[in-house]
């Protein structure tokens, strides 16, 4: 894991563009009735906020943002991992980068939303010591919704 690397990275730069889109597709697949990113009450990918790209060697394999959601509460946004990455604590190290980052603005509380087929996600959050709370946003593709106290 030391060639691990999770760094900022301009939002509307190519590989952030590109990790989105990868994102995007794999929701688009995933999701029962499919993902529409225009859809009313789904964030502005526009609206990013301080977004994370993390690397393995010259490879993409993740990405993750971290914005303001109301004043002392941070939200985590585009979560992902490529699939071929997987269950190698990539998620894990990007999820401690953006709580960080959270931190390092003087967040200190974050929240996230997540959607019922990405069990996987789910346990993520539930091990890194996130609980379900009630809807905080108008998410149309939401089912869950979690928070962690940072500090």
């Amino acid at each position: 894991m030391n060639d691990l690397v999770v760094a900022k990275e301009p939002a509307d730069s190519a590989v952030a563009i590109a990790c989105v889109t990868a994102y995007f597709a794999e929701l688009a697949a995933r999701f029962e009735g499919g993902f529409d990113p225009g859809q009313p009450g789904y964030a502005n990918p526009k609206d990013a906020g301080d977004f994370f790209v993390a690397r393995r060697g010259d490879s993409v394999v993740g990405c993750g943002a971290v914005k303001k959601h109301a004043p002392g509460i941070a939200e985590i946004k585009r979560m992902w991992v490529a699939p071929a990455a997987r269950g190698q604590g990539i998620a894990k190290a990007l999820l401690r980068a953006l709580e960080d980052e959270a931190r390092r603005q003087g967040y200190t509380q974050i929240v996230l939303d997540t959607n019922k087929a990405l069990i996987e996600a789910h346990a993520l959050y539930r091990k890194a010591g996130y609980r379900e709370t009630e809807r905080f946003n108008d998410n149309p593709y939401a089912h869950l919704w979690f928070v962690k106290d940072l500090t």
